[in-house]
């Protein structure tokens, strides 16, 4: 999986601390974007699914963040890492510039176990002309979390 970067301790991208993994690669472009260097799918470094979960595993907080760039791009791994993720009893939330409408349109299996196995799904292309700093855990208010699951 084409990495970005991993934060091992975050108390920004979703409740409690949590791990944060930020996937190399980004079609949507966002003006005024928090993370222009995630757009290149070059970026970061190569990591298996498995070194991954590892890591997660090894920091011992409950929570995992999955953002980007774009993690949909690699659904075929993103799939992997949260079934990997919730088999460890962690609380999974996925940010994407896609909507939950777009990402249900794409009729791909992968994206469709994201969307069966994470808890939350923040959704939606970041607007700057709809940025909100008061919002928690996104940054215009276009964007949306949505539960999927139960926590």
């Amino acid at each position: 999986m084409r990495i970005l970067s991993v934060v091992e301790e975050s108390v920004v991208d979703g409740p409690g601390i949590r791990t944060v993994i930020f996937t190399a690669g980004c079609p949507h472009h966002c003006k005024g974007c928090h993370n222009p260097s995630s757009w290149n799918p070059a970026g970061g470094e190569e990591i298996e699914v498995d070194e991954i979960v590892r890591r997660i595993e090894l920091s011992g907080w409950d929570g995992v963040t999955i953002s980007g760039g774009e993690p949909f791009l690699q659904s075929a791994e993103l799939a992997k890492l949260v079934k990997a993720c919730k088999s460890l009893g962690k609380n999974v939330w996925v940010y994407t510039g896609y909507t939950i409408e777009q990402l249900v349109a794409m009729q791909d299996g992968a994206v469709q176990t994201v969307l069966d196995y994470a808890d939350v799904l923040v959704d939606g292309r970041f607007e700057q002309s709809l940025r909100d700093m008061r919002l928690r855990f996104r940054g215009s208010s276009n964007q949306r979390i949505i539960f999927l699951n139960k926590v």
